[in-house]
C-alpha cells in the first residue's frame, strides 16, 4: 500500500464524516503540500466506499479550493478530517481539513469527486478489508512510501521571463503508486500532477515577485481545480503556466495540462508569503 496516505480512521459516519491521521515518514525529506490534500481526499473516500458498501468509489475531479495554512515536516503525526454535504451514487462534495497539533495544515472547500463502479479499479473484497483495518481500535497500517509520490521529471520547453512558463513531463509506464491507484486501472494520481502544477507555479512566480523576498514564496492557495479526464502510464503531458496579476508579494497564476492536444486539467495557484494568507 505504497501510496495510502490514511495510517487509522478513528471516527466514521458513513456518507457523512470521519476523522482519522496519517504520520508523515520521518525518512522523507520533503512532504509536498498536495499530498497532505491527498491524505484528507483519501479519508473522504473511504466515508464514500463505506456507505456504497464498497460497490462505487469516488475519483478526483473538481475542488473548489485548497488553502496551505503552514508546513508539515517529517515525523509529524497530521489529525485528519472531512465532513460531506452529499454523498450520493453519482458524486460526493465534501470540506477537509489537515492538523498538527492544533496547528491547521490544509484546508479543503467545495471538493466534488464523482462514483465509478469499484469494480473498475480494485477488488471490493480487499478494499472493505483494508478499511475494517483501518478502523480496528490498534490500527497504524502506515503504507505511504516517498517514493510512491515522486513526481515526473519536468522538462521546460518555453518560458517567457516572469510571464508565462511550460513544461513536459511523461508518465512512467510502471510506478510504486499504480499499485494502489488502482489495480485494476492504473492511474496518475491528481494530486501528483497538481504538485507538478504548484512546482511550475513556484518558478515562475519566483521571476514575477520582488526578488527580496523570492526566499520567502510559498504556495498560499490552489483553486478552480479541474480534472477532467484520466492520466495515464506512458503519456506525455504539456503544462502551461501563464501569470494573471501580480504585487510586490503575491502571483496568481493560470495552469492548464494537455495530453495530445486534449486539456486533462486546469486550476489556478497562489503564491506569496505563507504567514500572509
Amino acid at each position: 500500500m505504497a501510496f495510502s496516505l490514511v495510517d487509522r480512521i478513528t471516527e466514521i459516519e458513513p456518507g457523512t464524516r470521519a476523522r482519522g491521521c496519517f504520520t508523515i515518514p520521518r525518512d522523507l525529506s520533503d512532504l509536498f503540500p498536495c499530498l497532505v490534500a491527498e491524505a484528507v481526499g483519501q479519508l473522504a473516500a473511504w466515508v464514500a466506499m463505506a456507505k456504497t458498501e464498497f460497490r462505487s468509489r469516488p475519483v478526483a475531479g473538481i475542488a473548489g479550493e485548497v488553502k496551505f495554512k503552514d508546513m508539515a515536516t517529517p515525523g509529524t503525526i497530521l489529525d485528519l478530517k472531512v465532513d460531506l454535504e452529499n454523498c450520493e451514487a453519482d458524486s460526493i462534495l465534501y470540506d477537509g481539513w489537515a492538523y498538527a497539533g492544533d496547528v491547521p495544515i490544509i484546508e479543503l472547500s467545495r471538493c466534488v469527486g464523482p462514483m465509478l463502479p469499484m469494480e473498475d479499479f480494485d477488488d471490493p473484497i480487499a478494499v472493505r478489508r483494508r478499511f475494517e483495518l483501518l478502523c480496528g481500535a490498534e490500527a497504524s497500517l502506515q503504507g505511504f512510501s516517498g517514493d510512491a509520490a515522486l513526481t515526473p521529471h519536468l522538462t521546460f520547453i518555453h518560458r517567457d521571463p516572469g510571464t508565462r512558463l511550460r513544461a513536459k513531463m511523461v508518465i512512467p509506464k510502471s510506478a510504486p503508486f499504480f499499485a494502489d491507484h488502482f489495480p485494476r486501472k492504473p492511474v496518475f494520481p491528481g494530486t501528483l500532477l497538481l504538485d507538478a502544477k504548484v512546482r511550475i507555479a513556484a518558478s515562475l512566480a519566483a521571476e514575477a515577485v520582488d526578488p527580496s523576498i523570492r526566499p520567502l514564496l510559498r504556495p498560499i492557495r490552489i483553486y478552480n481545480v479541474k480534472l477532467r479526464s484520466f492520466v495515464l502510464p506512458g503519456q506525455a503531458l504539456e503544462i502551461d503556466a501563464k501569470v494573471l496579476t501580480t504585487s510586490r508579494a503575491s502571483t496568481k497564476i493560470a495552469l492548464a495540462a494537455e495530453v495530445e492536444g486534449q486539456r486533462v486539467s486546469t486550476a489556478r495557484v497562489e503564491v506569496g508569503l505563507l504567514e500572509a494568507s
